[in-house]
């Protein structure tokens, strides 16, 4: 180890760990009235990498997970740096999004659970650094399909990260970026589940025998092609784009699989030379709209979706009648850069144009705006999609808001604002890469 970090080479450890709840828990993501778990389908995990080059060291963790609330996620990115000795801005959550873990926000028992085996994960991971060598590249996978009327928007990037032994050249870790939303199991599902996250670690390790990571990108208005339900849900209701089967979740991972497989071979490694992890902090601002604009997005939301509003209201009056008008969020944006590639997120969840917009603006397709970052803070709509209203932009606030601090979507300006900042604080190198 010695000879190669003379040559500055990039070291990673990596561990994984398992996180399924051993009881019933209330479950979170359709907004049923019971969301108490009733079995497990498939094992929970957390994935951890433990970063280093040149002395600064950084931690990447993937979650089967929603997405935790910011108060939550950084309560386990401390705990991770103290671990770690490093700031809690080099300790990125990437969560996948699953519609079938548990609601940490309740079950607290849980929560300490999670916390404690990815501690265990973080200190086995540290320990089991080794050199490396590294190269990104896309695949593109037909698994999404935009579920907004009229909106067309679809990052089909399937990123990829291939790492391996520095003095060896053996294959050690594939990191993927996917962009569609972790529900293939639909709101008829009740048992505990990673979704088709699970189903693709388990075929690509077996089919490369090396650990697989995945991150969730930017996927807000994003359904998967393949469902499996015993009805036909709002966000897959259209037969000619989207295919319920008994075998959803081994069909997104074939196709995954599939189109990773075409490029990984053509993949080549190569000695490290910029690795780092920081964030920035850009705040956004959310109208709180009138009581009577209220009420009709209240209306509308019950007829087309059969949400209940009445605690949405109840606060909408409140703040009203104490002369709230706006609500602010101080939103994180967090860059994890390795050469000519970056994952850069954010707690909120992010529609599709985001992340085209960014890699145009940077002009490097290696460049993932992703959301599920570091907690879920519920969707930011693009100007585009927030004209279209629904539930991505107005409907999803009656039932989640409780969890985001705010009654109302990011106004409209700020997907621009965002987008820009994110690009204009990458990291310099980026940009020489025109990919």
């Amino acid at each position: 180890m010695n000879e190669y970090n003379k040559q500055n080479t990039a070291l990673l450890g990596f561990s994984e760990v398992d996180i399924t709840p051993a009881y019933p828990v209330e479950t979170v993501g359709f907004g049923r009235e019971d969301e108490l778990s009733r079995g497990i389908l498939h094992p929970l995990s957390a994935q951890i990498s433990v970063w280093d080059f040149n002395g600064a060291r950084c931690c990447l963790i993937a979650i089967d997970h929603i997405g935790f609330s910011r108060e939550s996620a950084n309560y386990l990115r401390s705990g991770i740096g103290e671990i770690l000795s490093i700031p809690m801005d080099r300790v990125m959550l990437c969560f996948s999004h699953t519609h079938g873990a548990p609601n940490e926000s309740i079950e607290e028992k849980y929560f300490e659970f999670l916390c404690r085996q990815v501690k265990i994960g973080a200190i086995q991971a540290e320990k089991s650094m080794i050199p490396v060598m590294a190269a990104w590249d896309n695949a593109y996978g037909d698994i999404g399909v935009n579920r907004r009327d009229g909106s067309h928007d679809l990052d089909n990037r399937i990123g990829i990260l291939k790492v391996t032994e520095a003095g060896t050249g053996k294959l050690i870790l594939l990191l993927l970026r996917l962009t569609a939303h972790a529900n293939v199991l639909k709101a008829d599902n009740y048992l505990i589940s990673a979704d088709y996250f699970g189903s693709v670690r388990d075929l690509l390790k077996n089919k490369y025998d090396c650990e697989v990571m995945l991150t969730q990108g930017a996927s807000g208005n994003v359904a998967p092609k393949y469902y499996k339900s015993g009805f036909i849900p709002v966000d897959a209701n259209d037969p000619v784009l989207f295919c319920n089967s008994e075998t959803a979740l081994e069909d997104m991972a074939g196709e995954i699989y599939k189109q990773v497989d075409s490029v990984i071979n053509h993949m080549e490694p190569h000695m490290v030379k910029h690795l780092e992890m920081y964030s920035v902090y850009q705040k956004l601002q959310a109208d709180v709209p009138s009581y009577h604009r209220a009420l009709e997005i209240a209306e509308e939301a019950k007829r087309e979706a059969g949400i209940d509003g009445t605690s949405w209201l109840s606060e909408v009056k409140r703040l009203c009648d104490n002369g709230v008008r706006y609500q602010s969020e101080t939103v994180e944006i967090q860059y994890f850069a390795l050469e000519d590639g970056c994952l850069c997120g954010v707690a909120n969840e992010i529609m599709c144009g985001f992340a085209l917009r960014a890699k145009e603006g940077l002009h490097n397709d290696f460049f993932y705006l992703g959301g599920y970052t570091n907690g879920c803070t519920g969707y930011f709509p693009t100007e585009e999609e927030y004209d279209m209203g629904g539930y991505e932009v107005y409907w999803s606030m009656l039932v989640y808001y409780i969890y985001h601090g705010r009654v109302f979507p990011l106004n409209r300006d700020c997907a621009s604002m965002l987008i820009d900042e994110a690009v204009k604080n990458a990291p310099q190198y980026l940009g020489k890469y025109n990919k």
